[in-house]
C-alpha cells in the first residue's frame, strides 16, 4: 500500500468487538450490514495460548456452503457498524488495527448497507474495509460442535477478560442496532452458555445444602442428645 493510499480516508465494518468497542478517531458511526459472508465463532484470538478463546469471524458464504455446519443456516446478512476514518487520522488507524486485528485476519473490501433511516429510506452502500480471518489462515477452527464451543468459551480466560463476556457484549450490541440485527448464532451460543452457568450454580448450591445439612444433622442427632442428657 503506498503512502498516499495509507493517508485516504476509508470505512471500516466493525461484526464483532468493533461494535460496542469503536476505534478511535473515528468521525461517523452507521449501523447496518454485509452480504454474502456468515458470522461464525470459529477464530481463535482471546485467552491464553494453552486455551485460546473463540472469537467471530466472516466466512464467504460460497465456501460457507461446502461446509458442514452444526448450526442452523444463517440469515443473508450480517449486520454490524462501518465507522468512518478521517484522511487525518488514516495511516495511524490502520497501523492501531493491524495491531488489534491484524493476528489471523486478513483485510478484504465489501460493500456496506447502511440501515435505512427516516431522512434516509434508500442509502447508497459504502465500500469497506473488513477483517476476516481466511480458513487457510492457523487460527481458523472450522465447524464446530455448538454445545462443546460454548464449554470452551466458558473455560477460556485471558488478558482481553473471560471469553464469555465478548460473546454476551456482541450479542447485546447486535440486538442494540436494529430490529433485525439478531444472530441466531450468537443468540445459541448464549443460551448454551447461560444454561451451563445455570446448571453449574444449582450444582454448587445443592452441595452446599448439603454439607449444611449434613452438619447439622451431626449436631441435632445422638451427639446433641448425649449432651442434655448429661
Amino acid at each position: 500500500m503506498g503512502d498516499s493510499q495509507a493517508a485516504e480516508d476509508f470505512w471500516l465494518f466493525g461484526y464483532g468487538s468493533l461494535i460496542w468497542k469503536p476505534p478511535p478517531h473515528f468521525d461517523e458511526r452507521v449501523p447496518g450490514y454485509i452480504d454474502g459472508y456468515v458470522r461464525r465463532f470459529w477464530q481463535d484470538h482471546r485467552g491464553t495460548p494453552e486455551a485460546p478463546g473463540r472469537v467471530a469471524t466472516l466466512i464467504d458464504r460460497a465456501h460457507w456452503e461446502t461446509l458442514t455446519d452444526h448450526h442452523d443456516a444463517p440469515g443473508e446478512r450480517v449486520w454490524g457498524a462501518a465507522y468512518h476514518i478521517p484522511s487525518s487520522h488514516a495511516a495511524e488507524m490502520r497501523e492501531y488495527l493491524d495491531i488489534r486485528e491484524i493476528n489471523g485476519y486478513s483485510i478484504q473490501y465489501t460493500p456496506f448497507h447502511p440501515a435505512p433511516t427516516a431522512s434516509n429510506p434508500k442509502p447508497n452502500p459504502i465500500r469497506c474495509m473488513v477483517y476476516i480471518g481466511l480458513p487457510e489462515n492457523p487460527q481458523f477452527t472450522g465447524p464446530q460442535d455448538p454445545q462443546a464451543l460454548a464449554e470452551h468459551i466458558l473455560r477460556s480466560k485471558g488478558p482481553s477478560g473471560e471469553n464469555k463476556e465478548y460473546l454476551y457484549m456482541l450479542e447485546t450490541a447486535l440486538l442494540g442496532l436494529s430490529d433485525e440485527s439478531g444472530d441466531d448464532h450468537i443468540t445459541d451460543l448464549v443460551r448454551r452458555c447461560r444454561e451451563i452457568e445455570a446448571r453449574a450454580v444449582e450444582s454448587a448450591t445443592a452441595e452446599s445444602d448439603e454439607r449444611i445439612g449434613s452438619k447439622l444433622h451431626r449436631v441435632g442427632s445422638t451427639e446433641e442428645q448425649e449432651e442434655v442428657e448429661k
